[in-house]
């Protein structure tokens, strides 16, 4: 019988063999000390090592899949152990220690007031309001609009903004209103979400979207007229009729007939509603179906710009004794800009930086009011929206001609905001005065500070320090510091200490131009002339028109809380969102900064065309 040696070799194990146990114990104490004169491994010395000795010769732990040292094995254990204890004894005193919440820093006066500005517009509304309308002493009104006229192909006028203190319904401020609204979105959703106004300003903006969608056939390609206005407000040559300026009632009890204006050729309103169309489908860019459906209205309405040529308000129409238009190229530069960033087309982008476009609408020629934003001329708007183009995306060749004039004109009108400059004069509390002294001045400077603290934004994001005016450089802080005192001016800080936004601070206006604030809601109807008392009295307005910035003081500072004197107390659609716009911009923390690519979703990648080769050299 064989059997196996465990160290190495057969071990033959004779079964007949006769020999002694005293001499098979002699023979096996040899080959155990054989043996032991081989090394020995682990497993084979455990056979022969007695337990003490195994202990101490036993420095290292199995694991399993590892073996380690006993001496890492138990710092590495006991380490954990103790980290555990640790942690659970900072865990109890964290529990137990009273807790001491810090409490946010209270907003801004921008941010507060851009909560009121906002609600203005909630006021401001025609047709069925929605249940979270918010304004108590405000109810449906102008459901007839449209209906009532024969006369006009498009019925259903209902909704929309009543544009100042009283029921007309203009398109073409109302237009820029929600290109201002829109623009301030698009470049600022961020601080519109960090103060929870984010979807109040896309509701305000839709609302008078869908309005403008419904005066014109937005469903076609091409068209011939648009509902310019509803009401009619001329009062001139002794003129008694019942009308929206002769009447002073609240827009729920208006019973007299509201006529709509069409327009025929009408090319700086249409390119407008193009403008706002346009901006607005970037604004709703997530929801596809409405966003396509605005961009169709805007290329449908530039088209009819472009074709029909003329001035809305031209021939003594009743629009341009309260919103006359005094050209169209500026709103041709202005809405290709708008359809350009909208689309992606670069026939638009052609069309907006044409040399002969921008001469037309006065871009190389000055003037009083050159640099000036506002409803009627979008000039100074484009040269800052086409500015944005170059700073970020360099399209280069055959556009940076004119962008690169632009963006120069663009840093003139910054200049001309300066004090150090003397192309405006200021007021001795500091309100610079862009219409010159002229009545209503506070729709101006809104714009004004709105395009400075934008501006400023844009070399921010482009990391450029400042501009040049002329030898001197100044940093984007100025920008922002001539913002802010103008905003400032207006909440408050003024030789009258009175806030020029109702429901802001402690002492504004009372006396509101505003025939829905003037009159009480006490389930009385007060017919056309019934109303005037309401009007003429000298007590302050039952209803508070929160948020309206009304027209401003005059240029020695001063101002009347007169609800007949229009110059001083009406607030209108413009004028509040100019203020949205120029609050948003400065509210919140400095470190939102502006949103840099939103704007160019619809902008395919650029690849400049290189320039034309020089002409052959001849000698």
């Amino acid at each position: 019988m064989y059997g196996r040696d465990p160290w190495g070799g057969p071990l033959e194990i004779n079964a007949t063999d006769s020999a002694t146990d005293d001499d098979r114990s002699r023979n096996l104490q040899d080959l155990d000390r054989a043996a032991l004169s081989r090394p020995l491994d682990e497993t084979q010395q455990s056979w022969l090592l007695g337990p003490g000795e195994q202990e101490k010769k036993k420095k290292y732990v199995d694991l399993g899949c590892i073996i380690v040292s006993r001496k890492i094995f138990v710092w590495t254990v006991g380490t954990l152990l103790v980290s555990a204890l640790l942690a659970g004894l900072i865990t109890l005193i964290v529990k137990t220690v009273p807790r001491h919440h810090h409490r946010h820093s209270p907003p801004d006066n921008y941010t507060l007031a851009l909560h009121k500005a906002l609600m203005f517009f909630n006021a401001q509304r025609s047709g069925k309001l929605p249940k979270h309308n918010n304004v108590s002493w405000r109810g449906n009104s102008g459901l007839q609009d449209g209906k009532s006229d024969p006369s006009v192909l498009m019925k259903d006028l209902v909704g929309g903004y009543y544009d100042a203190g009283d029921a007309i319904k203009f398109n073409f401020p109302a237009s820029f209103s929600m290109t201002m609204l829109s623009w301030s979105v698009i470049e600022y959703s961020a601080k519109y979400e960090a103060a929870g106004e984010l979807n109040h300003v896309k509701e305000i903006i839709k609302w008078g979207t869908d309005y403008l969608l419904k005066t014109f056939n937005n469903t076609a390609d091409t068209i011939d007229r648009i509902a310019a206005q509803v009401g009619i407000g001329d009062t001139s040559g002794g003129v008694s009729a019942p009308n929206d300026h002769y009447c002073w009632m609240r827009p729920e009890d208006i019973d007299y007939p509201r006529p709509v204006y069409e327009c025929h050729s009408c090319s700086d309103l249409a390119a407008e509603m193009a403008a706002a169309l346009a901006s607005a489908s970037i604004v709703f860019k997530d929801n596809k179906a409405y966003s396509q459906k605005l961009v169709h209205g805007a290329r449908t309405l530039f088209k009819f710009a472009r074709d029909q040529r003329g001035r809305y308000s031209a021939g003594g129409s009743d629009p341009a004794l309260f919103y006359n238009s005094s050209s169209y190229w500026d709103e041709f530069v202005w809405g290709g800009a708008w359809l350009y960033y909208a689309t992606g087309n670069s026939s638009y982008l052609q069309l907006a930086t044409h040399p002969k476009l921008a001469k037309h609408a006065g871009a190389f020629w000055g003037g009083p009011d050159y640099g000036v934003l506002s409803w009627d001329n979008k000039l100074a708007g484009a040269q800052v929206l086409l500015s944005r183009l170059r700073l970020f995306l360099s399209p280069g060749y055959p556009y940076e001609e004119i962008l690169s004039t632009f963006h120069n004109q663009t840093s003139i009108i910054m200049c001309s905001f300066l004090p150090v400059f003397t192309s405006f004069n200021r007021t001795k509390g500091g309100l610079i005065q862009l219409n010159h002294g002229r009545p209503q001045p506070l729709q101006y400077v809104v714009n004004a500070a709105f395009l400075a603290a934008l501006y400023s934004d844009y070399l921010d994001a482009a990391d450029t320090p400042g501009w040049y005016c002329g030898p001197n450089f100044y940093s984007t802080d100025v920008l922002r510091e001539f913002a802010k005192t103008q905003i400032d001016y207006i909440l408050g800080k003024n030789p009258r200490k009175m806030s020029y936004v109702v429901g802001f601070g402690n002492h504004y206006p009372k006396h509101v131009h505003h025939r829905g604030a003037s009159i009480p809601k006490n389930k009385i109807k007060y017919n056309c002339k019934g109303g005037w008392k309401w009007r003429d009295t000298s007590k302050p307005n039952p209803n508070t028109l929160v948020g309206a910035m009304v027209a401003g003081p005059d240029k020695h500072d001063g101002f009347r809380d007169v609800r007949t004197n229009y110059n001083y107390t009406e607030p209108t659609l413009a004028g509040n969102a100019g203020l949205v716009a120029a609050l948003v911009a400065l509210s919140g923390d400095k470190a939102t900064v502006i949103d840099k690519n939103t704007i160019f979703s619809a902008v395919p990648p650029m690849f400049p065309t290189p320039p034309p080769p020089p002409a052959p050299w001849k000698p």
